[in-house]
């Protein structure tokens, strides 16, 4: 059994055809990637003694991202060297990326496929990443359990979601959703957000840990993301480190 929640893809699977619209549903995540992208490559240069100021700082790693859409994260993981490979459930996005790989002549894996089926297949990684995934998945300790079996040991594990609390309920649901329109309407669950010290509890149960926890805050006075060390309060990041065998 996976961990798909079949009305989670077909919610995304409706807008599928503007993953690389910056303007259309996707937007907020257009406007926030080069923020995140900061920090994976951070924590991937970090763990793997790699120049961030390099332009070939992937070079050789292998890369996958779960839940990658349309690919906004796979290309730039493609063009600094790694060899990336991105699944999601929704095919139509899976359609998406690999033609606007092709058009920018990347060469990058795209399978329509869930984590149990790479498991299955003994695949495994050098850094696996689980961006904005697990609040949407139907049993997260058991993603979080195959996401770590897809890491290879000694390798890294980056998670990004939201915390769930009063003050994520009013920015990451009324706010973004209702009020901004950030994001369309039923695109998250307040009740699937996932605490750090939950995401924690899991990975550990897993043989993870934990190396690194970091807020990403919206500054609305310059109207941009940002990495907030400190603040938690509603999107967060959390490496892993998987031990070597």
């Amino acid at each position: 059994m996976n961990t798909v929640d079949q009305s989670e893809i077909q919610n995304f699977s409706k807008d599928s055809a503007q993953w690389w619209d910056t303007k259309g549903p996707f937007a907020v995540l257009h406007r926030l990637n080069h923020v995140r992208l900061q920090y994976v490559k951070n924590q991937i240069c970090d763990h793997y003694d790699r120049d961030p100021d390099g332009f070939d700082s992937y070079q050789g790693l292998k890369i996958l991202d779960i839940g990658c859409g349309g690919g906004l994260v796979c290309e730039p993981m493609a063009r600094l060297g790694a060899k990336v490979t991105g699944i999601d459930a929704d095919i139509r996005a899976i359609e998406v990326a690999k033609h606007h790989a092709d058009e920018s002549e990347l060469k990058i894996i795209y399978r329509s496929d869930t984590t149990d089926i790479l498991v299955k297949e003994k695949k495994q990684f050098d850094v696996v990443l689980a961006l904005e995934v697990i609040e949407h998945v139907a049993d997260p300790a058991q993603f979080v359990t195959e996401v770590l079996q897809l890491c290879k040991p000694g390798g890294l594990v980056i998670f990004s979601t939201l915390n769930r609390n009063p003050k994520s309920y009013a920015l990451g649901i009324v706010a973004a959703e209702h009020i901004l329109g950030w994001v369309p309407r039923g695109t998250h669950s307040w009740k699937k957000f996932v605490k750090p010290f939950e995401l924690s509890r899991m990975v550990r149960a897993c043989g993870g840990r934990p190396t690194d926890l970091c807020g990403l805050a919206f500054n609305p006075l310059k109207n941009e993301f940002h990495l907030a060390p400190k603040d938690l309060d509603v999107n967060y990041f959390m490496s892993v480190q998987k031990p070597s065998a």
